[in-house]
């Protein structure tokens, strides 16, 4: 398992533990809003009976004071006293400034109506009353209490990971930096020294052909140095034949290939289309994308290059016929780390879309795929310099 699955692995385990979480605060919740419900309930039927104690009073030297105690210790549940024909005797716990107001309790009888059954009550005169009630604003805001937290715990996650995700990008921009430039510094001093050889050696009178293959070597040595020095720091765009950077780098990876793997350039490098690149990076990326495409194949096909111009955006298309990629790692592949090789850094297609989307504003992405046909990949460049 590589660096980029465990991070994956870790992020869905985190992701469950929340939502047990949010699921078990869900419950609990739900267990004390049935209780406080039930105590509710308890509470208004004794205030029915309170109620019916008073309604159905006959003699009126018998002590009615826990009576009343029992009516007036409602402070909480709203509840609404109505008759037969449901006209509106009595209210409590609503609104006081709009108590008085017909339609405010008609509005809130309906409310109670779909919340609870109505308490009966049976007068003596045979007549009945009834006792509508609703949830008291403590057991209202207990009941919408875990959707508020979940909600703010989510809120809390979101901007958490939003503040580490910008911290840990600017930590891997540190780390792109010191790397980049540490690699062009331990590089810079044996290519000095190899140059020097290299000097030594024409004065040796020796093979020429041997001389010439070395002073490739020290150029390509070269090459990469610059390559890093500028990964480290915003590269300077110049406009450039992209046509001719392209065809370079094929060929230099052309040559380095098995005959196995065919590369078929669509266009003429006699044609010139200009675009604002970093020669040295742009070159890369077609490099890294080359050699990706020989790796899907295992050796062995055909990589076509296709670039289509609009104007003003540029497309350039790398098609290979390899193995393919399943669509949901479209955007997985350019997180630094992943790889599906065994020796790997998982670093060359994070790299090229830094380079592309970072220092040059345009876009790399999976274009399509289908698995055991190939893979085309897709860079977008704008013909203009930004200003």
């Amino acid at each position: 398992m590589n660096i980029y699955s465990k991070k994956q692995t870790w992020k869905l385990l985190l992701f469950i533990a929340a939502v047990i979480i949010g699921i078990s605060s869900l419950w609990y919740t739900n267990v004390l809003v049935k209780k406080l419900s039930e105590e509710e309930r308890k509470k208004v039927k004794l205030w029915a009976e309170g109620t019916k104690q008073l309604a159905n009073i006959e003699n009126s030297d018998q002590d009615i004071s826990f009576v009343f105690e029992v009516v007036k210790d409602n402070e909480t549940v709203p509840v609404i006293l109505t008759d037969e024909n449901d006209s509106i005797i009595s209210n409590r716990n609503l609104d006081s400034l709009r108590s008085n107001n017909i339609v405010y309790l008609k509005e809130q009888l309906e409310v109670m109506k779909q919340q609870h059954k109505p308490i009966e009550i049976k007068l003596l005169n045979g007549h009945k009353n009834f006792i509508y009630y609703k949830n008291s604003i403590l057991l209202t805001k207990l009941a919408y209490y875990p959707f508020i937290q979940l909600a703010v715990i989510f809120l809390f996650i979101l901007v958490s990971y939003f503040a580490f995700s910008i911290s840990r990008r600017a930590e891997q921009n540190q780390v792109w930096l010191g790397m980049s430039k540490e690699t062009a510094h331990q590089l810079g001093t044996p290519i000095s020294s190899l140059m020097a050889w290299t000097e030594l050696l024409k004065l040796k009178n020796l093979d020429q052909a041997l001389v010439s293959e070395l002073e490739k070597d020290v150029s390509r040595l070269q090459t990469i140095t610059d390559r890093f020095s500028k990964i480290g720091s915003a590269p300077v765009l110049v406009g450039i034949n992209i046509l001719e950077v392209i065809t370079r780098a094929t060929h230099y990876i052309k040559s380095r290939t098995s005959s196995k793997v065919a590369f078929n350039i669509h266009f003429s490098e006699k044609d010139e289309i200009i675009a604002p690149l970093n020669e040295a990076l742009f070159e890369w990326v077609i490099e890294n994308l080359c050699k990706n495409a020989i790796d899907a194949m295992d050796g062995a096909g055909a990589v076509d290059i296709h670039i289509t111009d609009n104007v003003q955006v540029l497309y350039i298309d790398i098609k290979d016929t390899g193995k393919g990629i399943p669509k949901s790692k479209f955007k997985t592949i350019f997180q630094p780390g992943y790889t599906t090789k065994q020796r790997g850094w998982g670093l060359g297609l994070s790299l090229s879309k830094r380079i592309i989307e970072t220092y040059h504003s345009g876009k790399i992405f999976v274009k399509s795929s289908e698995i055991n046909s190939g893979t085309i990949f897709r860079i977008a460049l704008k013909k203009q310099l930004e200003r």
